[in-house]
């Protein structure tokens, strides 16, 4: 958007918040002279806004009693496109200006959009937590929701109301279940809503994309204190079952683990110092129990090599070979070559 444009809408902007508001007072809202604001209100009769100039002492431009904006004819998927658009990149920093652009915008696009369609987003963004993907992750391929199953979670995420759904799992069995949505999160390009399965009795993670639909239920639930949507889910998916069951203890700094074993991949529990461990100045990095659950185990060991540090592997057995097999392959080739 050009400049003279954006400055244009926004004594459209000032001229909308009522009252008769006087040329000197516009062009220091502005930044321009008295000319300059003239020659604006004269865009806006163009575009058939019913600016009036009032003459006097206490003169200047109004706009013409009732005159509102149009509400702003998006889809309920449109709407939700640009907000989160602009959500998203407000939250991992994509502008510079985050704290101010990415704010206004919502906020005028809020101000024309309907008041039930309006009602629905803000339940969305304020129930929507982002995680920030790790940077050794690689990037996956985006898996959209679409806004019929976002809006009414987030609705019910907002005012603790069951909702019953209709769920396809990965391995492609189906069901209808009630559940208590705490909260939605979008993680490395997918959409997760975490809560309560009444029926099971446990905490469930479901993925909106598997869902088929969403119907509120009457009556209400109370979340638990202290909830973190985020950490639920990406404990959920660490703790997932796979083929291998992963066993480690590894000494070093927790952040030095977690920048290559995210919370998504792996839990992380601090193990007590062995009651004869010897002091040291400074002190000894702590041990970690750390477990996870994986389909393949030919990546990790060249990631245990690249935590340079010591570990011990409890489990599989197939991991310790493994990574015999790899530190037999490095020493090899440390060789110095044959003459």
């Amino acid at each position: 958007m050009t400049r003279p444009t954006a400055r244009v809408l926004q004594l459209l902007e000032l001229l909308q918040s009522g009252g008769t508001r006087t040329v000197a007072e516009l062009a220091s809202r502005l930044e321009v002279d008295e000319r300059t604001v003239r020659r604006y209100a004269g865009h806006l009769l163009d575009l058939d806004v019913p600016v009036e100039s009032v003459r006097g002492r206490y003169g200047g431009y109004r706009l013409a009693p009732g005159y509102r904006m149009p509400p702003l004819m998006l889809t309920d998927g449109e709407a939700l496109a640009v907000l989160l658009s602009l959500a998203v990149s407000g939250q991992t920093g994509l502008l510079t200006d985050t704290g101010t652009a990415t704010e206004t915008a919502a906020a005028k696009i809020r101000r024309v959009l309907p008041r039930r369609l309006a009602g629905r987003l803000d339940a969305l963004l304020e129930s929507l937590t982002l995680t920030a993907a790790p940077r050794s992750t690689a990037p996956r391929p985006t898996t959209p929701a679409d806004s019929a199953t976002l809006l009414p979670l987030a609705d019910a995420v907002q005012h603790h109301r069951p909702v019953l759904i209709r769920y396809t799992s990965g391995d492609g069995r189906r069901s209808e279940r009630t559940f208590h949505p705490y909260g939605l999160v979008l993680h490395s390009g997918r959409w997760y809503a975490t809560g309560l399965d009444p029926q099971a009795g446990e905490d469930r993670t479901f993925r909106l994309d598997r869902m088929a639909s969403v119907r509120t239920l009457p009556g209400s639930f109370g979340p638990p204190p202290g909830l973190d949507p985020a950490a639920r889910v990406l404990s959920s998916l660490a703790a997932a079952p796979h083929r291998h069951e992963v066993s480690l203890r590894v000494q070093a700094p927790a952040a030095r683990i977690r920048a290559r074993l995210p919370a998504s991949v792996a839990t992380l529990d601090e193990l007590p110092p062995p009651p004869d461990a010897p002091g040291s100045d400074p002190p000894a990095a702590p041990w970690f129990r750390v477990q996870l659950q994986v389909e393949q185990l030919d990546w990790l060991p060249a990631l245990l090599a690249s935590l340079d540090c010591p570990f011990v592997i409890d489990q599989p057995a197939e991991l310790r070979d493994r990574v015999a097999a790899l530190a037999t392959r490095l020493a090899a080739s440390a060789q110095p070559p044959a003459r």
